[in-house]
């Protein structure tokens, strides 16, 4: 169950990061962040967990504001994993989980 716990963490702290990458790369690239090569590569690799997002969002949240539900709810994800991974390492100790 560790390993799963690791897993779920990994994911999730490699979509938080693309999705912020994504949030600072709009920004610096402004109107034309469309056209940027990197921010259609990390817009590809967050489809999935914003596409989730949008599905558990009622309809009245703005498709805009989709991607910030999505992050919010990866750090949830990510909390729980780390949460759960902690409490797995302190029941069956600590030289194990390294």
């Amino acid at each position: 169950m560790l390993a799963v716990a690791s897993t779920i963490k990994l994911i999730a702290e490699i979509a938080l990061l693309a999705l912020l990458g994504q949030w600072l790369l709009g920004l610096l690239a402004g109107a034309k962040k469309e056209q940027n090569l990197f921010y259609q590569i990390l817009q590809i690799m967050t489809r999935p967990f914003v596409s989730v997002a949008r599905l558990l969002t009622p309809k009245l949240v703005l498709d805009r504001h989709v991607p910030l539900v999505a992050f919010l709810l990866l750090i949830f994800i990510w909390l729980g994993a780390t949460i759960y991974k902690i409490q797995t390492c302190l029941q069956i100790g600590v030289e194990l989980c390294k």
